[in-house]
């Protein structure tokens, strides 16, 4: 009989979707107001640090959103964070050496899921945004990549600050944030283990069907 394992965030997931959310979510009213050219040109840390202080005005003023509201939230993700986010890398990240054992059809499955999984999980989140969370920024250092950029930040207002890193790669449609790192703690890479511990089990539809059931079961 196959052990059921429930996907569990760490304090620093909670944070990072904080971060996540504040960071990536106002990129499509963003290109909506200026040439997808304009947007695709922007260094990677003018990009972040811009649209974090229109999303996090949003936030604050969207009452339903702190509430922990899902379709909401889901709405969000879907129109404004997604577009500059590689879902499918962080995929890639968490499943680790078993993504390419999964055929196409398995790979789609695994992103669909994981992004519900990560949108579901991390409401609770947006109940931590308060009229006194800021965002800091440092100033973006050399990389011996160019398409690649990590983006450092704090999260303040409540407690210590939370240091927040930013990864990003330079595609043909402008930089997309590829994974987090949240008090030194990567955001695919702690999801890994416990995706390890089930495909070891009952192999990649097992993870699959796993997590389906945890997603609908928080509906």
């Amino acid at each position: 009989m196959m052990k059921t394992h429930r996907f569990l965030p760490s304090l620093a997931h909670v944070a990072a979707a904080v971060a996540l959310a504040c960071s990536a979510g106002a990129g499509f009213a963003q290109t909506a107001a200026a040439p997808a050219a304009a947007a695709a040109t922007q260094a990677p840390d003018a990009l972040v640090k811009q649209i974090s202080n229109e999303v996090l005005t949003d936030v604050k003023a969207d009452k339903q959103i702190q509430s922990g509201d899902t379709r909401r939230i889901v709405a969000l993700v879907d129109q404004k964070i997604l577009p500059h986010v590689d879902f499918a890398a962080m995929t890639r990240s968490a499943v680790g050496v078993h993504w390419r054992k999964a055929t196409p059809e398995q790979q789609k499955r695994l992103q669909e899921e994981f992004k519900l999984l990560l949108v579901r999980t991390y409401s609770k989140a947006f109940t931590q945004v308060t009229p006194q969370t800021t965002l800091e920024f440092d100033p973006l250092g050399a990389s011996s990549d160019p398409a690649k950029a990590t983006v450092q930040s704090r999260i303040t207002g409540a407690g210590q600050p939370v240091k927040v890193n930013y990864y990003l790669a330079k595609t043909a449609e402008g930089w997309k944030i590829n994974d987090l790192e949240v008090e030194a703690v990567r955001m695919g890479l702690s999801y890994r283990s416990q995706f390890a511990q089930v495909i070891n089990q009952s192999g990649i539809d097992g993870l699959i069907t796993q997590l389906s059931e945890q997603n609908k079961s928080a509906k």
